[in-house]
């Protein structure tokens, strides 16, 4: 059990790591960001300038320290990204890592990244990173962790790769290895809102009169189609379509067959939908797709949670919030009618009220949506190094967490 301990903080972003394991007992004696926004917010709130480009960084200039931190940048591993992987210069960043952990031999390392890195490249991006690991002489779990905030009750379902490592020479530790929790804990998203006593101007983030014209339009859709809603991405513009489509990519055919074929089955309502509306003319073509993801729901937008993405709008369940994203698609409380503010958006990665943001609003999204969750890697943190979290009260049995948060 360590009672203090020493940490860097690799890609520090704003200082999610920084966070948790401070909270932990640990001491931060390095950190590092390529973004200046990022290591101003950084230096603001914890007193300490990060280093920039990891790069340019010489591994023994890096003080001595027990615990490597890194949320290495996700972009290529991503299915948002381009794919590449470690061929590409944002893959091999991990590398870096690596010349890093060579250098220092740090007893245990807390990676995190996202969750389609276990996938990417038909697996061998994993197996090139586990191999490294495995070759530096770390014991870790194989798959490795997936684990979202929701799991905690956090109100937000936000998957991501949790890699525990502790160095083979140290005692077995059972804490690098997780099966899952013995039992859920229920989200709410009011944990996150803003209260009635806060002083907080909400007029900024409430929606346009366009944005509420477009979503009663599609809520007259839903609240108007008979049976279910599909699971498939509906796309107004293919309703009527004739082309052939036996050229394109099959994941495309098959949802223009399932559309076309849902057009017909419901094609009287439709039509007088689509006539009212003008045929959705007045409405950017990118916003005239529609996807049901809120399953057994009432059928009224406006008491679910609501995305515009680039690719539609994105209706969920009131349970919790979509995962955040460095892309700014910040999420509607349907019954608020407004977006969530970024220091609601902050307590989703469970930052604390008295964190400081001295950014424009865009950046603090984005650094949001780039950030770990603070409880998720305090919540591991405090497996790996044995240390009693005091933010929950957890028996350990068979390797089995039985959790009690005070929700």
């Amino acid at each position: 059990m360590l009672r203090k301990f020493k940490f860097i903080d690799l890609f520090c972003g704003v200082g999610g790591f920084h966070l948790a394991l401070s909270s932990l007992g640990g001491e931060c004696v390095f950190a590092c960001d390529i973004d200046d926004s990022c290591r101003a917010v950084y230096k603001d709130n914890f007193g300490m300038e990060p280093y920039g480009d990891i790069t340019k960084i010489n591994e023994r200039d890096i003080p001595g320290h027990d615990v490597l931190c890194a949320g290495f940048p996700c972009q290529s591993f991503s299915k948002a990204g381009d794919r590449l992987g470690l061929d590409d210069t944002r893959g091999t960043l991990f590398l870096d890592i690596v010349r890093i952990i060579k250098e220092c031999r740090p007893s245990y390392l807390i990676l995190e990244n996202v969750r389609n890195l276990i996938g990417h490249d038909k697996g061998n991006t994993w197996r090139v990173i586990s191999d490294n690991l495995n070759h530096l002489g770390y014991s870790f779990q194989n798959p490795p962790i997936i684990f979202s905030p929701h799991l905690l009750g956090i109100p937000q379902f936000r998957e991501r790769v949790i890699i525990l490592a502790q160095r083979k020479d140290l005692p077995p530790n059972s804490g690098i290895y997780f099966k899952g929790l013995s039992r859920s804990v229920s989200c709410n998203i009011e944990d996150i809102l803003h209260k009635k006593g806060e002083n907080v101007n909400l007029a900024p983030y409430a929606l346009s009169k366009d944005e509420i014209k477009l979503i009663d339009t599609w809520n007259e859709f839903a609240q108007g189609i008979k049976g279910p809603l599909p699971g498939f991405p509906i796309w107004a513009d293919e309703f009527k379509g004739e082309y052939d489509y036996s050229d394109l990519p099959k994941w495309k055919q098959e949802f223009l067959r399932k559309n076309r074929e849902f057009y017909i089955r419901n094609k009287n309502f439709i039509d007088r939908w689509l006539k009212k509306h003008h045929n959705l003319q007045n409405i950017k073509p990118s916003r005239r797709s529609f996807e049901w993801q809120a399953q057994d729901s009432e059928r009224d937008l406006w008491k679910l949670i609501i995305q515009i993405r680039p690719s539609g709008i994105r209706v969920k369940r009131p349970t919790y919030f979509p995962g955040l994203v460095a892309i700014t698609q910040t999420s509607i409380v349907g019954k608020l009618r407004r977006r969530l503010t970024p220091r609601e958006v902050a307590r989703l990665q469970s930052f604390p009220d008295d964190f400081r943001f001295n950014v424009n609003e865009k950046t603090i999204y984005k650094q949001m949506g780039n950030s770990i969750n603070v409880e998720v890697i305090k919540f591991f943190a405090s497996r790996l190094l044995k240390i009693e979290c005091q933010a929950k009260e957890r028996v350990e049995v068979n390797n089995e967490i039985q959790i009690s948060l005070p929700i």
